[in-house]
């Protein structure tokens, strides 16, 4: 064989080889991928941890009264790990399967005992390490299941992974609802106080470990957060349960009544511009009203007769009339539209008269005649008065009012400034409205209202609120005092008079109807109306102000008919409710032998509700004005030393919240009633700041 022949036969050997080697290098990433590829995948994901976000616990919403309106509590997503220590070996699981699986089954009630017991023993074929066994699983639940066979072995033998997560709740339900509203970061616009609120409620995220196993499921490492989660502050609203729920009743049951499209009543506090209660309703089927929007903050439109107190303010102001001024009623003529009074004309009458009744044809002529060569006369009172701007609520969806002057485009020099005098072309919405009735029962303070008082966090304040003041005096104190007499005459003389007025306590107010436009169609292509009432209450005093607005109504639509009702229902309720406003309670508890059962609590507050009942105290059991024929009550304050834990056992939930905040505890709340349980014994010294369950019964 010569030597080029062999350098050939090296070449060919070499090459071959190569062939071989690269045929088995890709038979082997074949094998690989292909035949092993799940068990390196596998392999590879259980390799990967990394730390991920926990919720914190959202801060509680509370009413004005101390009342929980919306609340975080624990809810548990339960999974299995069929390989824990406890069950490596499969006879103690086999034997004991089937027993956890009759448990289940009683207990949830949704699967049969052979199903359970299947799910279960399929996971463990499949060495599942993060088998799900059930999702919303209260506390009280939690603490059963944790008895049931294999689950009661312990936390890392039986392989009961628990996984806590944060469910929000609302203690009345519907009430207040919108108002309280929601955080969802789906949602572009945030609703109501938890929308508003949310960077103070949502407190901060914490951290847990989590292992990435088969399947690209993510399992907790450990059982606790490494870095956990700082809890929310608690917001402070204004608003009062009790008159929440008269508010919400009485609109409703008129809703039905009169099957309106939707309606929404405010009730505030004159001094504070405090809102009290706000309740919205829209027909959902007939005879079913739910909120789903809120019209008190949003919903513009036509306001109607109850504008007429800005109509007359101004006249009233400039001295074009005065009360006993006369004017003609019925209808009054303007270029392309007549301006008729719905009840008919009252003949010729005073303006105090004209107003009782809500003769739009006379307010119409005097504010036409007194202002027509100086239209923006008129429209600069409405601009002064500022109700031509948002009024900077402390929740979203504020509604921009829309208020015109002759600069306005739109103007028609004809027929809108008469017009205006009866609330036409213009927007503005039920709270703009009842804000500016409320700075005439302030003496002419107009406040802007507020929802949220107070954010505490650990029951210590972060920030207060309170109202903004727009203008410290819309009109002079004999404008005003007309005005207020006027207002009055209302109810004992004029619209309200068969259907307000109570001769217990003293109204003021006005009633509105108006015709609504329908969306961009116009008035004429549907008739529909807006029925309202305004006013405040008690009139020598005032202490509340008060709107209902109800819209489209099927069974009659004059304002006092339709609204009337609800504000006489809700007022009579609030005023019977508020001991401050009753001047002589002729309601004492007279000869009673039994003391009324209290929970511990605040002694002062125990201390004023039976000063208001008429309960002596014990140290007065002789005194000569009182008509209690027991031995009094000795009230007990209840004390604890400073730095320790107090003891909360026998509170409800309100008292105890607040003890325990002030102490500087932060608190969770597991089950309903009063304080049966509490983690840490009271006279204990542990740091605050310190986390504290509290077990209700």
């Amino acid at each position: 064989m010569n030597i080029r022949t062999n350098i050939l036969l090296r070449v060919y050997l070499a090459f071959g080889l190569i062939v071989v080697l690269a045929g088995a290098v890709f038979f082997k990433l074949c094998h690989l991928q292909f035949v092993q590829g799940d068990k390196w995948r596998k392999k590879a994901d259980s390799l990967s941890v990394q730390y991920v976000n926990t919720d914190a616990a959202r801060g509680n919403i509370f009413s004005n009264d101390g009342s929980l309106l919306a609340t975080s509590v624990p809810e548990y997503e339960l999974h299995m790990d069929m390989l824990a220590a406890g069950i490596e070996d499969d006879k103690v699981f086999y034997d004991k399967v089937d027993s956890l699986a009759l448990k289940m089954s009683e207990f949830f009630g949704d699967r049969s005992r052979r199903e359970y017991s299947m799910m279960l023993r399929d996971a463990r074929r499949e060495k599942k390490r993060y088998q799900l066994v059930r999702r919303k699983v209260s506390y009280q639940e939690l603490k059963r299941i944790r008895k049931f066979p294999i689950f009661n072995m312990g936390r890392y033998k039986g392989g009961l992974i628990v996984v806590q997560q944060n469910k929000r709740i609302l203690p009345f339900r519907s009430l207040a609802a919108r108002t309280i509203g929601y955080s969802n970061e789906n949602v572009k616009n945030p609703v109501g106080l938890e929308g508003a609120y949310a960077g103070y409620i949502k407190g901060e995220s914490g951290k847990r470990l989590m292992q990435r196993i088969a399947g690209n499921v993510w399992m907790p490492v450990n059982q606790e957060e490494e870095i956990a989660a700082k809890d929310g502050a608690d917001i402070i609203s204004t608003i009062d349960v009790n008159f929440q729920d008269v508010a919400q009743s009485a609109l409703l049951k008129q809703l039905i009544k009169s099957d309106a499209d939707h309606g929404a009543v405010i009730l505030m506090e004159v001094q504070t511009g405090e809102v009290r209660a706000v309740a919205n309703y829209s027909k959902v089927a007939p005879g079913e009203y739910k909120e789903k929007f809120n019209y008190a903050i949003a919903g513009n439109q036509d306001p109607g007769s109850t504008f007429k107190i800005a109509s007359y303010m101004a006249l009233l102001e400039d001295k074009m009339v005065d009360t006993n001024t006369l004017v003609g009623t019925g209808n009054y003529k303007i270029p392309g539209h007549m301006i008729k009074d719905s009840h008919g004309s009252i003949g010729v009458v005073t303006v105090k008269k004209a107003f009782e009744e809500s003769s739009n044809a006379a307010v119409a002529y005097l504010v036409n005649k007194s202002y027509k060569d100086n239209q923006s006369r008129f429209t600069d009172h409405l601009y002064d008065w500022h109700l031509h701007e948002k009024l900077g609520l402390q929740i979203p969806g504020e509604a921009q009012p829309v208020v015109k002057s002759p600069k306005n485009r739109s103007w028609n020099k004809n027929m809108s400034l008469p017009q205006m005098a009866y609330g036409y072309e213009m927007q503005l919405t039920p709270l703009k409205m009842l804000s500016f009735y409320n700075a005439v029962a302030n003496n002419g303070k107009y406040v802007a209202p507020i929802f949220v008082k107070e954010i505490r966090r650990l029951g210590n304040p972060v920030e207060q609120f309170s109202a903004r003041v727009v203008s410290n005096k819309i009109c002079s104190d004999v404008t005003l005092k007309k005005m207020q007499e006027m207002m009055e005459g209302v109810i004992t003389e004029g619209t309200g008079k068969n259907i307000i007025y109570n001769p217990l306590y003293r109204i003021a107010g006005k009633s509105g109807t108006a015709q609504v436009a329908d969306a961009n169609k116009g008035y004429r292509a549907k008739r529909q109306y807006q029925a309202s009432f305004a006013g405040y209450f008690p009139a020598d005093k005032p202490k509340y102000s008060l709107i209902v607005v109800i819209n489209d109504p099927k069974n009659g639509y004059y304002g006092a008919l339709v609204a009337g009702p609800v504000f006489r229902e809700v007022a009579d309720k609030v005023y019977a409710a508020d001991l401050d406003l009753q001047q002589n309670p002729a309601t004492r508890l007279v000869g009673n032998t039994q003391m009324p059962q209290i929970k511990n609590g605040n002694m002062r507050a125990v201390q004023q509700v039976y000063g208001k009942l008429g309960i002596k105290p014990l140290y007065a059991s002789n005194a000569a004005r009182t008509v209690d024929t027991s031995n009094g009550v000795a009230p007990q304050e209840i004390r604890y030393k400073r730095g320790t834990v107090p003891s909360v056992t026998g509170m409800g939930l309100t008292d105890a919240l607040y003890v325990l905040g002030n102490a500087g505890y932060r608190t969770t709340v597991r089950g309903s009633g009063i304080v049966a349980r509490q983690s840490v014994t009271g006279g204990s010294i542990i740091p605050k700041g310190s986390r504290i369950t509290i077990e209700l019964e």
